[in-house]
């Protein structure tokens, strides 16, 4: 009889728990793991404020749970659990019931308004995908509106945007918003003076979970972006075209017009979860008590992870925070139980979780972060902090959907970002139109056709040749660096990366050249840099360089060049290259996999004979051409999409994520 593991929810810690699982369980036939979501995707809930603020695509915070489950047992269903019988142990969902034997709630949480009127009926929440989506749209489209305004006070109103909390949530998201809006006014052709932006939240300062001096720089930041702070202030009424607010300092209602109230002011465990604790003992916000091994109280068949844990850790005096850190954590813990139980066997880990920091940004280019260890922590700047965050965003996407996702998230964020909205600009953007590097893929391209044709012509089908194509060149290299009166071959390096050979100079040459740099690390290697004439004289033609790697000399005198028939096996190796690489190129073919061999043909002459600097554009070309450019005037350009949709296809590739969107 099979044994039933049924994951409720497909946030942070239900999608890790339930991988973790599948990997853990596969040799397992007997045990069906089923994961159930209203939505076919999980969705990054901290990065909607990109979204809402049009920073990001809204594919960015969005990931199939078909492709991060491709190849795993795990069975996805689309539903939402509206009760569970744990009696029974039966979840009822709006299309169909569950039967498990082995439940884990990981439903996350949904907005609070603490019964603040109109809250929760004219607010614009940010804790969902559609949320995001939602927001964005009506942004532009106040905006919109207002630029067809004549009426002053009706184009202020909907020109002024009111955050409620000050919390992580409301705090990046109006940095988001005062970075975004300079943007929306040139575009709609309106006076930032008549925007304004407002936060508020009843505690004295923003994100109380930093330390006092990093709050007071958000402030600033905030401040200086143009958000005006309404600290030690309460939400007493939302309506449809304004909102009330009251100061701890005084009784006073203020009302402030506005089209646009974004509640960020708290959360709550999700309703799934609030109708659990109805019969399992609960805490504050419906969050479910926990043993140490992450089981519920009265039912060990219930497993609590994420947000919807209330368990306070060995030594510890408050319960574990709603951060994706402990999604992360208690998920691999239940994981393990839960392997434990199904199997009876192995023993249970306690929640023992080590957080290690939290950051915030405010804007795409300020941030601050608090890192460290539990019994220290420290800030961090804000271009770190902001470099640490998008490190632990790919970190977490390695495990979620591996490379694909990567790529995606690094395109998004990096490489096609909008209004340079980035912590290092718009500097890694793509701007320049890929069409314009055409000249230099077909240039490349038969430069590489033309060494190998030479090649070929200069006999290296037929006999070896590599003993005076690499002795000739060390030998040069030997007389600049010792400073004798001349070669002992009289052969020069290289013209260019790939005539090492058919280029090299015959007859005595005199030494007359010098060392410009010549440095040795441990042993391991020596970089040289060299000119074969007196440097004031010296021309682009005349400047080496090499990368001198013992291990490498050791391989190719002891092994290559004693060896006739490795000799012929290695030059038929690099002619077929040098000629497969100028037609890829010049047909657009397969252009990635070229440069890539373009850039290691390269290496390799850097690594043995050195390269002149008059060739050193090969390897840069090679660089500029790396991604996509065959796709412009090439047969890539019908040739990828094709393999592209097949190779998805296949199991192994699904499974490891190895293919990009």
């Amino acid at each position: 009889m099979k044994k039933r593991i049924l994951i409720v929810g497909a946030g942070y810690s239900g999608v890790l728990t339930a991988k973790k699982l599948a990997k853990k369980l596969k040799k397992h036939s007997d045990i069906e793991i089923t994961i159930v979501d209203k939505n076919p995707f999980h969705t990054m809930l901290t990065e909607l404020h990109e979204v809402a603020a049009n920073r990001v695509d809204e594919d960015s915070i969005k990931l199939s749970l078909k492709r991060i489950f491709a190849g795993r047992k795990v069975i996805i269903k689309l539903d939402t659990i509206q009760e569970i019988d744990f009696d029974k142990k039966s979840a009822v969902g709006l299309n169909n019931n569950y039967e498990y034997d082995y439940l884990v709630l990981a439903a996350g949480s949904r907005p609070k308004f603490f019964d603040v009127p109109g809250a929760d009926e004219y607010s614009f929440k940010l804790w969902s995908y559609e949320d995001a989506i939602i927001l964005r749209d009506h942004i532009h489209d106040c905006f919109r509106k207002a630029s067809l305004q004549t009426e002053i006070e009706e184009k202020k109103r909907l020109l002024c945007f009111f955050v409620a909390g000050a919390g992580f949530t409301g705090t990046e998201m109006a940095g988001e918003l005062a970075e975004y809006i300079p943007i929306l006014c040139e575009k709609f052709e309106i006076d930032r003076e008549l925007v304004s932006i407002y936060i508020a939240d009843l505690l004295p300062r923003v994100i109380p979970a930093l330390t006092e001096k990093q709050s007071a720089k958000v402030e600033k930041r905030l401040n200086k972006m143009g958000v005006k702070l309404l600290l030690k202030t309460n939400v007493a009424n939302v309506n449809k075209n304004h909102i009330e607010i009251k100061s701890d300092d005084d009784d006073t209602v203020k009302r402030i017009e506005t089209k646009t109230v974004i509640w960020a002011a708290g959360t709550q465990s999700a309703h799934i979860t609030s109708e659990a604790s109805k019969k399992l003992p609960s805490a504050q916000r419906y969050r479910l008590e926990t043993d140490k091994y992450l089981r519920s109280l009265s039912d060990e068949s219930v497993f609590i992870v994420g947000d919807n844990i209330y368990y306070v850790p060995t030594g510890e005096n408050h319960t574990v925070p709603q951060v994706v850190e402990n999604c992360e954590q208690s998920a691999a813990v239940a994981a393990h139980n839960i392997e434990c139980a199904v199997l009876g066997s192995g023993e249970m880990k306690e929640y023992r979780p080590k957080f290690h920091g939290i950051m915030v940004s405010v804007g795409s280019r300020y941030g601050t972060a608090l890192v460290g260890t539990a019994k220290r922590k420290f800030s961090l700047p804000s271009f770190f902090a902001m470099f640490t965050k998008h490190f632990i965003n790919i970190v977490y996407f390695i495990q979620v959907l591996g490379w694909n996702k990567v790529f995606s998230y690094l395109k998004h964020e990096f490489f096609t970002i909008r209004n340079n909205r980035s912590f290092v600009g718009g500097h890694f953007s793509n701007k320049t139109p890929s069409f314009l590097l055409v000249p230099l893929r077909l240039w490349l391209g038969a430069v590489w056709l033309f060494e190998g044709i030479m090649k070929i012509a200069g006999g290296w089908l037929k006999s070896p040749m590599l003993k005076g194509f690499f002795s000739g060149a060390a030998s040069w290299y030997d007389t600049i660096v010792k400073g004798a009166s001349d070669a002992s071959s009289g052969a020069t390096p290289a013209a260019d990366g790939v005539t090492s050979a058919t280029g090299a100079a015959s007859g005595t040459i005199e030494a007359a050249g010098q060392v410009l740099f010549d440095f040795d690390f441990l042993g391991i290697f020596r970089m040289l840099f060299v000119s074969g004439k007196e440097l004031a004289e010296s021309t682009l033609g005349d400047l080496a360089f090499k990368i001198d790697v013992p291990l490498l000399n050791w391989f190719i005198d002891k092994v290559v060049l004693p060896n006739n028939t490795m000799q012929m096996f290695m030059q038929i190796f690099i002619v077929t290259a040098e000629i497969l690489i100028g037609l890829s190129l010049i047909c657009g073919l397969f252009t990635t996999l070229s440069t890539t061999f373009s850039l290691v043909l390269q290496i390799m002459f850097v690594c043995t004979t050195g390269l002149f600097l008059g060739t050193f554009w090969m390897i840069f070309a090679a660089i500029a051409l790396l991604i996509g450019s065959g796709r412009i005037f090439g047969l890539d350009y019908y040739v990828m999409p094709f393999i592209k949709v097949r190779w998805k296809r296949l199991p192994f590739v699904r499974k490891l994520y190895v293919y990009n969107d």
